[in-house]
This record gives C-alpha cells, structure tokens and sequence, in this order.
C-alpha cells in the first residue's frame, strides 16, 4: 500500500515505559480517503523493530455498496511487503503479472527488491455489496545483499500457516519459528511475526528475540507494570522470558527480528543508501518503472511538498 505522506509527516504520542519496556506507541488514525489506518512504525522515535520498518492497521473500514479501497498503481524498492486481511479481500496486481486475491489469513509477501509497481484494489463482486476491511500491513527492510535482488511475488494460503495452541492461547505463526511452528513463508534475515488470540486472563510466555513488539489490534494487555490499551505497540527490551497478560479479550501481533542497521525512508521508497531513493524517485517521475500488468492507466504521482 502507499504511505501517501513523508515520515516526517508522522504524527504519534510515545510513551516512556519501564522495566521491561523500551517504549509505548500510540499511534494516531489517519484517513486516507474513506478508511482510516494507524501507523505505529516508523516514528521518529523508533524507525524499525528488527527487519519491520513499517505497520499499519487498516480499519475497520465499512464501505457501502459502489465503493471500497482503491489504491492505484505506486512502486516500491529494497523492502518486502507482508499483507494480512481480519477481514474482506484486497485484489493485488503487480508489474510481474501478478493477480492474486487476498482473504483472511493468508499472507501476500511481494518482494520489490530492485524494483516493482503494485496496485491494491477490490474485485467488482466484492464492491457491488457493503462490505467491510480490516487487517495489517508492514514492510521489511531487506538485508543490503539482497536490497537489490529481483522483485518477486509470493503468496501463502490460510490454510498452510501453522497454529498451535499454547496452555490455551490460540497462535499462529505467520513468519519465522516460535512456540515450535515454523512457518512456511519465505524470510531473508532472522524475522518474526505471530499473531495471538487472548481471553481476558490469560498469560502467554513471548519468544525470545533479539528486537521484538507486541501490537495490539483489540482488547489489552498488561506487562508487569505497563498497561497496553488497544491500539498501541510496545516495543519491548532485549530479555527472556517475558510474559503478557490480556486485561480483555484480545487479538495481538508479535513482530520481531535482527537489527538490519540504518535505513532511509522516504514516500514509498526504502533503502541503506540515500542516493539509491533518489535514483529510485526519478525513475518514477520520468516512468521509467514497469506498469502493473492490467492495471497500466492510472498511477499514485510522486507527492509534491
């Protein structure tokens, strides 16, 4: 999805916790045209939590019938995507040729690497009705070796991400090995995301990483002194075995991973080299990238200031 803004346009309230607690973020909505999003990642705070660069809960957005979410043709560099629907569909077309419809519980990793065009639409069948979305987005800072391997697109069906119930807290493994689970969907550095379903009580053990944060898409949390209301991230100190209690019912997502060291950001671009955005934003103006395959007539332009 396109940001639509520069990071410095980001606008979140930080929180210092203690103990085990970097940081609490709360992340302000923000409309983007007939949906709003909350962006935790980055903030000018905190850029990055491991390889994850970039986190947005979308909705829950209600549309009415004739209308829905319409993100035209925009590129990215040197990150991948990771899409993740609560609920609706997203119709993902992309410059490979790529025509995949996204449904809950599925991951849609696209790799933009030295480059890709996407577009995020809905299906006529889906728009004609009301209908609701909801879910998470986030990007990954890839490894420099590989910021400029060929883009690639990647998607993973509900059904072959693992799950496991864990002293009666339903998980499951969207990316990386935790709780015993390994998920199938590929990485390029030690990477974590997990997804936890909590009944208000309920205790879970977090797995250890070496960068780690907890968001909380409903209900709430608490960590030894630190109270987590929905809607907040917190990112959370180098330190084993710590343990997450839900004040409600909850849904969370757990996202980890190794330091990747600085990147820069900017618009839809991200990369280790500054130059590299640079080259990057004027292909884009001079369209010089390739179009999304069926989708070749409309295009996000590169925003003015």
């Amino acid at each position: 999805m396109s940001t639509e803004t520069k990071t410095d346009e980001l606008d979140c309230d930080i929180d210092s916790g203690c103990g085990a607690v970097d940081i609490v973020i709360k992340p302000r909505d923000k409309d983007l045209g007939g949906f709003s999003v909350r962006r935790s990642l980055p903030t000018k705070e905190r850029k990055m939590v491991g390889p994850w660069i970039f986190f947005d809960h979308m909705g829950p957005a209600k549309f009415a019938a004739g209308s829905g979410i319409n993100v035209r043709p925009h590129p990215h560099i040197n990150l991948a995507t990771v899409t993740y629907l609560f609920e609706g569909e997203i119709l993902h077309r992309d410059s490979l040729g790529s025509y995949q419809t996204i449904t809950p519980g599925d991951i849609n990793l696209m790799v933009a690497g030295s480059g890709i065009v996407h577009s995020e639409r809905e299906r006529p069948e889906v728009t004609a009705s009301a209908h609701t979305l909801h879910g998470l987005q986030l990007w990954l800072a890839l490894p420099e070796q590989d910021e400029e391997i060929d883009p690639a697109f990647y998607h993973y069906p509900n059904r072959t991400i693992p799950a496991v119930d864990v002293d009666g807290v339903a998980v499951r493994v969207l990316m990386g090995s935790a709780y015993g689970q390994t998920s199938p969907v590929k990485t390029y550095a030690q990477t974590l995301y997990v997804e936890a379903f909590m009944k208000k009580g309920q205790r879970l053990t977090l797995p250890d990483c070496a960068e780690r944060a907890v968001y909380v898409a409903k209900g709430g949390l608490r960590l030894k002194d630190t109270v987590v209301p929905e809607h907040a991230m917190v990112v959370l100190h180098q330190a084993a075995g710590l343990e997450i209690e839900a004040t409600a019912d909850s849904r969370i997502a757990l996202i980890g991973g190794e330091n990747m060291g600085k990147r820069f950001i900017e618009w839809n671009f991200i990369s280790s080299r500054k130059e590299r955005i640079e080259q990057a934003k004027q292909d884009w103006i001079a369209d010089r990238f390739a179009k999304v395959v069926g989708d070749e007539e409309e295009f996000i332009p590169y925003p003015v200031n």
